[in-house]
């Protein structure tokens, strides 16, 4: 695999981990049930997209690059600060439609500018991609 596909496998697997990360950080602060299992739902549809890139990078002889320590920190805290006063399921909402929708416009992004991408990378950032969508939509009734 071409460095070029590498990073775009990369990037999306580090996309899906961000999302899985922002979820487990605030599961523990969520109330309301119907949001609590819509957020677990969600966590088990990254850990999937995790699962193939993981597959497919081994396949190709790779390993996906975790997000750095410093990057996880500062999401955590971000994350923390947030919901100290309020985490009302709005707000969580909000959070998180606001992290879904940098990752649907990096990974479009990513397939607007992609003319080099393997089918098999491009297949990935679109199953990512289109998770990302159907779960911004379902985010939105909690608003």
């Amino acid at each position: 695999m071409n460095e070029y596909n590498l990073k775009a496998v990369n990037d999306t697997y580090k996309n899906a981990h961000i999302a899985l990360q922002s979820i487990s950080d605030l599961l523990p602060v969520v109330n309301d049930d119907s949001l609590k299992k819509e957020l677990k739902e969600q966590y088990e549809g990254y850990e999937r997209v995790i699962r193939d890139i993981t597959e497919f990078m081994k396949e190709n002889q790779s390993l996906p690059k975790d997000i750095n320590p410093f990057k996880k920190a500062m999401l955590w805290s971000s994350i923390k600060v947030k919901t100290l006063f309020n985490n009302s399921k709005n707000q969580i909402a909000e959070m998180m439609l606001k992290g879904t929708d940098m990752g649907i416009i990096e990974l479009q992004a990513m397939i607007n500018e992609g003319e080099n991408l393997n089918e098999d990378v491009k297949r990935l950032i679109e199953k990512l991609l289109h998770l990302e969508e159907d779960y911004q939509r379902r985010l939105k009734k909690y608003l």
